[in-house]
């Protein structure tokens, strides 16, 4: 009887595996231990958005109004009821934005600086854009007409910061513990002051002010809030700053100090503001009173907040801002002067990313549709998949792992993202092992994409976008460790592209 042949095995041959990360929809991390960061968090996430179900590559920007001078510090809308106008400030003048193109002579000149505050007050006299800087007299328009309203009482160069607060227009005064209040329904007129100096304990001065509403409406219940440098924020209920019986302090809290004029934003039913600390909101914030961090928003990127903070806490251009139409919050990180980025929030999943290539010194959502002030120009956001053109480039560094295998040197060989798009971006994978966070510093070259518009294109010639479609590529990748973490580059005009999820392929070898 025959024996069966027999098979030789050829010990230590490695096996090859895979496995599959979802694409990083828990966002950037930056509070974790990178040992011990969930498989759908990102080590980093640039102009990737963390959506519900997968990553989208960011949208672009195109310009819209061109000719202003020097940085645009300052966008500002009109709301006069059917007329809505946007105005820019650069170079200490203000251009009319509304309209797309080049602007035409500046509406208003000789302004000290660009940096100015604003708000919209109606009363019976019309609706106003009343806007202050703490440098020059405060200034309103009605419409047609720029004016310095006629304010008594306070030096009026020293205004600033004007927001309403059931019917009065009230101001921050520069360098001191005081606000101004006008009479109800009035732009002008005699100002009477709100003194904190006995109540702020830490002394310092106002840095900004706003009206909290708890229910997300205006009404009775709402209070005014405002901060000091030194991090107090002070509150106050009531109706008439004038009458003891009808004006009464809440309370005093410590916290971080604010960062920047523009440290407030109304958000839904509460109010956040930009502090040391991060993103308060100061529903959660006031009753923890620091103790608790995990209350701020930012508590996921709490490590480059504050990284953030401390190194360009004091440049200007700090701004909260919500585009509700993406459900989006963006702030905006002043690195230098045309070299912003802008921290994002989901505010569906609370997760982060952040964004490059916007040089934004401020934003404004006019119309529903987000600006932002850049060098000479005002810029439409969200806009294309391109920015003015050039290519959006994204990176995504996936959380580390040891895929299942502990303590055994792994050798990777391939990865495959899993992206839905709508053209052929160049995406470039690669695998970082043992914790080395830098990201990749290889080119891509991308083939611009671009799609017929409705009402301007011709029927038949004109390319239309298509459907979004499965995209994978299987690409080899070299890297030798006990971690490993999937990258994913790219660098795209014209298209659009959501990551998600990512395969690797890796061989296990011996414990060492």
């Amino acid at each position: 009887m025959r024996k069966p042949a027999s098979r030789k095995v050829s010990r230590g041959m490695p096996v090859a595996s895979s496995a599959t990360r979802p694409a990083p929809v828990g966002g950037w991390n930056a509070r974790d231990s990178l040992a011990a960061m969930p498989a759908s968090d990102a080590v980093s996430l640039v102009n990737f958005f963390p959506a519900t179900t997968e990553c989208k590559l960011r949208y672009g920007s195109s310009s819209w109004a061109t000719g202003l001078s020097g940085q645009v510090e300052t966008l500002m809308d009109y709301e006069g009821g059917t007329t809505q106008k946007m105005f820019g400030i650069g170079g200490g003048n203000v251009y009319d934005c509304t309209a797309s193109g080049a602007v035409g002579a500046a509406v208003l000149s000789g302004l000290s600086n660009s940096r100015w505050q604003w708000a919209n007050v109606a009363t019976a006299g019309g609706n106003f854009l009343y806007m202050a800087n703490g440098v020059d007299a405060p200034y309103t328009y009605d419409g047609a007409t720029w004016a310095n309203p006629a304010i008594t009482g306070v030096t009026t160069t020293k205004l600033n910061c004007p927001i309403i607060f059931k019917t009065r227009v009230i101001f921050t005064e520069t360098g001191t513990l005081k606000t101004w209040y006008l009479g109800t329904n009035a732009i002008a007129g005699a100002a009477n002051s709100i003194d904190m100096s006995a109540v702020a304990q830490l002394g310092g001065y106002i840095v900004s002010h706003a009206t909290w509403t708890i229910d997300a409406g205006t009404g009775v219940d709402d209070y005014y809030v405002a901060v000091t440098n030194n991090g107090e924020i002070i509150v106050y209920q009531g109706t008439d700053p004038s009458d003891a019986t009808k004006w009464a302090l809440k309370g005093v809290w410590r916290v971080g100090a604010p960062v920047g004029t523009r440290c407030f934003i109304k958000y839904a039913g509460d109010l956040l503001m930009v502090c040391q600390d991060g993103v308060m909101p100061l529903s959660g914030g006031l009753q923890s009173s620091r103790v608790n961090p995990r209350v701020f928003l930012t508590d996921k990127i709490q490590w480059a907040m504050s990284e953030a903070v401390t190194t360009y806490g004091s440049n200007f251009g700090w701004e909260i801002f919500y585009y509700p139409g993406e459900n989006q919050l963006w702030v905006n990180v002043p690195v230098g002067t045309g070299s912003q980025q802008q921290y994002v929030m989901n505010s569906i999943t609370k997760n982060w990313c952040s964004y490059t290539g916007w040089s934004a010194n401020t934003f404004l959502l006019f119309r529903n549709t987000p600006y932002f002030g850049g060098n000479g120009a005002v810029y439409k956001a969200w806009d294309t998949n391109a920015d003015s053109g050039a290519a959006i480039t994204a990176i995504g560094l996936q959380a580390f792992s040891d895929f299942g295998l502990p303590g055994n040197l792994k050798r990777f060989v391939a990865m495959r993202p899993i992206l839905r798009t709508n053209g052929t971006p160049a995406v470039l994978g690669s695998i970082n092992v043992d914790f080395n966070t830098d990201a990749s510093t290889a080119p891509l070259s991308f083939a611009s994409t671009s799609s017929a518009s409705w009402d301007s294109s011709t029927w038949d010639t004109g390319l239309w976008g298509g459907d979004l479609n499965i995209y994978q590529s299987l690409q080899g990748v070299t890297g030798v460790g006990y971690y490993g973490a999937p990258q994913l580059k790219t660098s795209s005009s014209g298209v659009d592209l959501r990551w998600v999820s990512t395969d690797v392929v890796l061989e296990p070898g011996a414990i060492i």
